[in-house]
């Protein structure tokens, strides 16, 4: 009878952290774990639990080729301790084609049900001596993640059981080829992605157009948020980071009217709130700040 009881619970709880569960039913807040020193995990979970209720949590691989807990374990510790449906990113960049596969199974294992897959920053961004893997790109990784969903392995063999993971994909709305970027969408959807949790962006018209576009994929579309800390860096962004353009209205109210950057977030989020599956909050492990975002998103949807 316990055994039973422990199995039904179990089966709850890993049924709930599955974002698929949740699609078309809500709309969708995730935010990213932020950085995690060393092995000083409970500290992490301790600020991470003082979010308001989520659907997601992002832990991200070592981005810039910096030293970090795997995020596939730390996906396990958020998932035991906070309850809530991790998504652990998970590159090209470190693993061969047999580690793959085995901390994928490995994974499962733990519980996660939720990747996402990207390609990682070249480990020459980060301190150390290392080389990169790339066995395969991102395309060739979703595939092989949708063939160990059916039970199959990289040869197409059975491997005892199957997967039942599912797949972020990343999307890029400010891309200077807008078509080109809804062709690289289909590919990864065509490959077996789930749904996309998308670049910051700051735009408002070109959000719309984007996901106007993106519509006839049917397919959910997670859009990214980011709070500009300081003028300084909403100009650095714009000039330096590709992909973000930060539009110079938005500049310009922060230098002449005092905006914050988290006004602006959430001016952004009623323009596109009823057009995008939901909102992925980066605030560089603001937790204050990432509350008002959230409480302003759950006041929207209270008042219809």
């Amino acid at each position: 009878m316990f055994k039973l009881f422990f199995l039904i619970v179990n089966y709850g709880m890993v049924n709930n952290l599955n974002l698929k569960e949740k699609f078309g039913k809500k709309f969708i807040i995730t935010t990213e774990l932020g950085p995690v020193k060393g092995v000083l995990t409970q500290a992490a979970l301790e600020k991470a639990s003082q979010y308001l209720p989520l659907d997601g949590i992002n832990i991200h691989d070592c981005p810039m080729g910096n030293l970090r807990i795997n995020s596939l374990a730390m996906a396990n510790l958020v998932q035991r301790d906070l309850k809530v449906a991790a998504i652990p990113h998970f590159t090209c960049r470190d693993r061969s084609l047999l580690g793959t596969q085995a901390d994928l199974l490995g994974a499962h294992a733990m519980g996660i049900r939720n990747i996402l897959v990207t390609t990682g920053d070249p480990p020459k961004h980060g301190p150390y001596p290392s080389k990169a893997v790339y066995d395969y790109n991102t395309f060739e990784l979703i595939a092989l993640i949708k063939k160990l969903n059916k039970g199959l392995d990289y040869n197409g063999e059975e491997f005892g059981g199957k997967t039942d993971f599912t797949i972020s994909c990343t999307a890029m709305p400010t891309s200077r080829d807008m078509d080109r970027e809804i062709k690289r969408m289909e590919k990864k959807i065509a490959a077996g992605g789930d749904f996309f949790q998308t670049q910051v962006v700051y735009d408002g018209p070109k959000t719309l157009e984007f996901l106007q576009k993106a519509k006839p994929l049917n397919i959910p579309v997670i859009i990214g948020i980011m709070p500009l800390k300081s003028v300084k860096m909403a100009k650095f962004m714009d000039k330096n980071v590709e992909g973000i353009d930060v539009p110079d209205s938005i500049i310009s109210r922060m230098e002449k009217k005092g905006a914050s950057g988290i006004e602006i977030a959430c001016d952004f989020i009623k323009e596109i709130i009823d057009y995008a599956d939901g909102i992925h909050i980066m605030a560089m492990g603001d937790v204050k700040g990432t509350n008002k975002i959230i409480e302003f998103v759950n006041l929207i949807l209270q008042k219809g």
